[in-house]
């Protein structure tokens, strides 16, 4: 069984009670839909380019943007990255919004093929590493740490998340989260993917935990500021089997900062979001937005039969919606439809 070395230090302690004043505050707080789901989208892109930045990525922020926006056809490897991340978190997202996500093996094991879908070959892309690897200092490039051996993979997967879901209600949620991010990181479950998979997970984690500004939150955006200190602090050196007794702790108090950190730029950020007529969502407006997110798509003759609003009035409702960047119109003539952006 999986029991892992952490003390509960002052400066830990003082950072999880901050994060549970700040969680409160932000969930206390009222805000317009729009805002907060212009928040969401730039929340999501800063994610995507932070979490692949850290594995080499060499898009900007911009041009993250912009793939996300257009979602090309022809892309190269670097983009399809990008892509495959963004749509993990937007489907990671909505499960959470239906309550259908649960810790497990095999969600870890799907989070990993969609991260690396036509990125790697097929018997790679949603399956535990058959091989062995080695960790290399990412500055260095030189061999820093031999991950365990194949065999031993999936029983530390499982005994991983045995360990969290049987201590919910016992250890406190940030401490899980954080443990087992770290764990994950170390048993390098898979050819490619890790850290993605890994960050991702987490997320979730801490969504179902009750971090509910998980659709604002970036803490990913924390690791890449200093992608140096995050492979120090969350990696090891030496070999798995070495490595008795790792002391979590230094790790625990990274990861928590790293919280801290986003949490406070998402609260300095919410205020300086303004309101206007040309924002204002109505009613009519939330219950197509409402009917998308179920469905996948709304057409005019649908809407028509969700509000009772003129034809003139309906189209001018598509069209601010698309002016705002929450939906897009796709088709033609009577074969147009509308889907979220």
């Amino acid at each position: 069984m999986f029991f892992p070395k952490y003390t509960i230090t002052d400066h830990l302690l003082a950072n999880i009670k901050r994060i549970n004043t700040l969680v409160s505050e932000l969930n206390n707080r009222r805000f317009p839909n729009v805002v907060l789901l212009e928040l969401e989208r730039e929340a999501k892109a800063v994610s995507t380019y932070a979490s692949t930045s850290i594995e080499g990525n060499p898009l900007p922020l911009t041009e993250v943007k912009k793939i996300l926006k257009s979602k090309p056809q022809f892309i190269r490897d670097s983009e399809k990255e990008v892509l495959n991340y963004n749509q993990a978190l937007n489907d990671l997202n909505k499960q959470l919004e239906e309550g259908k996500t649960k810790l497990s093996v095999n969600l870890i094991l799907k989070i990993q093929k969609q991260v690396t879908e036509g990125l790697l070959p097929i018997f790679e892309s949603g399956y535990f590493r058959q091989k062995p690897v080695v960790v290399n200092d990412p500055g260095t490039r030189q061999s820093k740490y031999l991950p365990p051996e194949v065999k031993d993979v999936e029983p530390l997967v499982s005994d991983l998340i045995e360990f969290v879901n049987s201590n919910r209600n016992k250890i406190d949620s940030l401490i899980l989260a954080g443990i087992f991010h770290k764990q994950m990181v170390l048993i390098h479950p898979f050819t490619d993917g890790n850290g993605r998979t890994a960050r991702l997970a987490t997320k979730v984690l801490l969504a179902e935990m009750g971090l509910n500004t998980f659709n604002l939150f970036s803490f990913e955006n924390y690791y890449n500021q200093n992608v140096t200190r995050y492979f120090q602090t969350v990696g090891e050196f030496g070999n798995y089997y070495d490595l008795v007794s790792i002391d979590f702790t230094p790790w625990l108090e990274y990861f928590t900062e790293g919280i801290i950190d986003e949490l406070l730029r998402i609260k300095k950020l919410l205020p300086e979001v303004a309101i206007n007529p040309k924002t204002q969502l109505r009613p009519y407006h939330f219950k197509m937005l409402k009917f998308i997110r179920g469905k996948g798509f709304i057409t005019n003759q649908i809407y028509a039969k969700l509000v009772n609003r003129a034809k003139a009035t309906r189209t001018q409702d598509f069209k601010k919606l698309i002016d705002l960047g929450l939906i897009e119109r796709k088709g033609k003539g009577r074969a147009t439809y509308y889907t979220l952006l």
